[in-house]
């Protein structure tokens, strides 16, 4: 038992946890400090880019970008509660974390991944609402709803967030206090605990997780299968108005993808690299990847981008 504890009726919670993360090797660190030093960079300049473009420029004032540029701020957010903890431990001997610290970047973790996951369906049902119910879209989608789905995903994710770090909070863990992941995640946390009541926790805790998760997962199915079918149903002039939902479905894939594997498939013992691995894809590369994607593959960003420049370029360079 570690004697940097707090008790718990008969049971004890740590005062720290010790994150193992990766490699210890100090090469390895270097890199690894190297390589999320640059994606943090990547996402943070990215997303703001993104933010600034659909706040300034009148030709994105409308509800796919007005969602698109909250998805920004997110990613922001959501990287931040994770990115700058594993910088600071990249050179330390003893990766350490309080135990508020870790419940404090559960929350916040949880509370911006489920909003994210819910602004995607939004996103996904925006798109419905636009090709399958275009003379309708104006007022379906109005000003007043966006802000409405947009609030809803915050509140809703918001307290599940609060109701899964409080029940983790009550937790006791009376063996190792080390996590062998990157930072503090639930399924990881609660590997530590030895709670006769910890599957009842799981369970709650998955339910919840599974509400926002599943249920934005689903709203985002739903939504695409009625957009293929009015794109196959309507033919080549409807292939033009799909070609605006490609970014959002690698998008949707990426970050779904990754985290249906670490939550829903059965892991075994030397899979544990692979779930920082996957970690690192939805919870630092995909925030990162975003910005990219939509510029990318979206004319209307490529195109305010490239009008931006110009702006910015002396007058005989434009010629």
């Amino acid at each position: 038992m570690s004697s940097k504890s707090l008790q718990w009726g008969n049971l004890s919670s740590p005062i720290t946890f010790l994150l193992l993360g990766f490699s210890s090797a100090y090469r390895a660190q270097v890199t690894l400090c190297l390589c999320f030093s640059l994606i943090y960079l990547v996402t943070v300049l990215g997303n703001l880019l993104i933010m600034t473009l659909v706040w300034l420029d009148t030709h994105l004032h409308s509800p796919m970008y007005f969602f698109l540029g909250h998805l920004s701020f997110l990613d922001i957010c959501y990287s931040s509660v994770t990115l700058p903890k594993i910088l600071g431990d990249s050179f330390s001997p003893q990766k350490t974390i309080s135990f508020v610290g870790c419940i404090t970047q559960i929350y916040f973790f949880l509370c911006f991944g489920g909003s994210e996951c819910m602004l995607l369906a939004a996103m996904a049902y925006d798109r419905y609402l636009a090709i399958c119910h275009p003379l309708h879209y104006p007022v379906l989608m109005s000003k007043k709803m966006c802000h409405c789905l947009v609030a809803i995903s915050w509140l809703s994710s918001s307290f599940s967030s609060l109701i899964q770090a409080f029940l983790t909070s009550h937790l006791p863990f009376c063996g190792s206090n080390m996590i062998n992941h990157l930072f503090c995640e639930v399924p990881f946390v609660l590997k530590t605990s030895c709670s006769p009541n910890a599957p009842l926790n799981k369970t709650a805790l998955y339910t919840l997780a599974g509400t926002i998760a599943m249920g934005s997962f689903l709203l985002t199915l739903v939504s695409y299968v009625h957009i293929i079918r009015a794109v196959l149903q309507k033919g080549a002039g409807m292939q033009r108005a799909f070609a605006t939902c490609t970014s959002h479905l690698i998008v949707v894939s990426l970050f779904f993808g990754a985290g249906a594997i670490v939550y829903l498939v059965p892991h075994s013992s030397s899979s544990k690299e692979v779930d920082k691995v996957l970690a690192l894809l939805y919870a630092i590369v995909t925030p990162m990847l975003n910005p990219i994607i939509y510029s990318l593959r979206n004319s209307e960003v490529k195109g305010v981008i490239r009008k931006a420049l110009l702006r910015g370029l002396p007058e005989w360079t434009r010629r």
